[in-house]
């Protein structure tokens, strides 16, 4: 597949740049993502100037192709990359209700996953389990990794929602989707569990349950406390959901992220990509343990579990044909020092494939 050249001219006279498509599936033909590379060097005045001179075109080229990677830009810090997206006019956000591991590194930058590096991070759409998710998502590369994996993969998800199995696909629109989180407290979890990412006062920033109550109900979240101080967070979403701009309908929920049987389903796929030993054994372990946490616990017991929307099990089958949909789509870029990419979130899901290795990546929303 050879790239080919967007038809919106995003050079000014101060900073002229090329533009291509790095790989040209996608539910619509405009390919996915669009590269913009200047031709000469630039300094960091002139990134700024470009970036607010050209904001509305990204802006439309971020809907059109779900995902802009700016290519061989001086941006080599948080901060900056904090500033290319204020030029933007992005209007950021730093209140996160996600479930991976996530500091701060300036006011609206953060590290993008403290997950360990040998943990797949399926894709999916920013937060896509609340009421409302992230319009856009950004992400920084301030130190790529120097083997293979580490990658952030984007996948189109109005594709996925195309090729999705159409029996499959009925039975998630019929549905839905119900997402099940157990956390534990101040006072611990009270068992070891390896899905277990985070206690709840780390995700709310407090340990004041009617605090934790009002923001449950300022997003859209059902919320039940639990022995021992532990925390149940129930999320119930359409799995498919009209694009707010183009009207296009996308696969926009976090079943593929939540299922007991994701990270088995990612390592088997991860294995036949990188065929390496460790990808196999990590493969047998996540599907021995979790067959030992379906015997041990019910569904809603899970530190996470999807389900359809009346409560019944997603069978492994159905999400099994999810991901074969969303890897049939998978972009994988290697990244570079400086790269940024602007991602439509309402379209276009993220990921992050295994490393081992120095690797920094961080993430800003809106």
């Amino acid at each position: 597949m050879n790239p080919h050249t967007e038809a919106i001219d995003f050079s000014s006279p101060q900073t002229p740049v090329q533009s291509r498509v790095i790989d040209p599936r996608s539910a619509h033909g405009a390919g996915l993502p669009l590269c913009i590379e200047p031709t000469r060097p630039t300094g960091k005045s002139e990134l700024m100037d470009w970036v607010r001179t050209q904001k509305e075109r990204l802006s439309e080229a971020m809907i059109r192709h779900g995902a802009v990677l700016l290519r061989g830009f001086p941006i080599d810090s948080a901060e900056v990359f904090e500033e290319v997206l204020l030029a933007l006019g992005a209007d950021l956000k730093n209140d996160y209700q996600g479930t991976s591991p996530r500091n701060a590194v300036t006011k609206y930058i953060f590290n993008a996953s403290e997950l360990p590096g040998f943990y797949p991070i399926p894709q999916h759409c920013e937060m896509s389990f609340l009421r409302d998710p992230p319009q856009r998502l950004f992400f920084c590369c301030l130190v790529a990794p120097q083997s293979f994996g580490g990658e952030t993969p984007l996948c189109d998800f109005r594709a996925v929602y195309r090729d999705l199995d159409p029996l499959v696909r009925s039975r998630f629109e019929q549905k839905g989707v119900r997402i099940v989180r157990n956390y534990g407290g101040p006072e611990g979890s009270g068992r070891l569990d390896l899905w277990q990412l985070k206690p709840w006062h780390d995700i709310f920033g407090t340990t004041d349950r009617a605090a934790v109550e009002k923001k449950c109900q300022a997003i859209g979240q059902e919320w039940e406390w639990l022995p021992s101080g532990r925390l149940r967070l129930i999320n119930r979403t359409d799995a498919i959901r009209r694009h707010p701009k183009t009207g296009e309908p996308v696969w926009f929920n976090h079943s593929q992220v939540f299922h007991l049987s994701s990270a088995e389903g990612e390592y088997r796929r991860i294995a036949q990509r990188l065929p390496e030993l460790r990808y196999h054994l990590l493969g047998l372990f996540v599907r021995l343990a979790a067959t030992y946490k379906r015997w041990r616990q019910s569904d809603t017991e899970q530190a996470m579990q999807a389900l359809y929307g009346d409560g019944s099990p997603i069978p492994d089958a159905d999400m099994e044909a999810v991901r074969d949909a969303i890897w049939h789509n998978l972009v994988v870029t290697r990244w570079r020092v400086g790269d940024a990419v602007l991602i439509d979130n309402n379209a276009v899901s993220h990921g992050r494939l295994p490393y081992h290795g120095p690797r920094r990546v961080v993430v800003g929303w809106e």
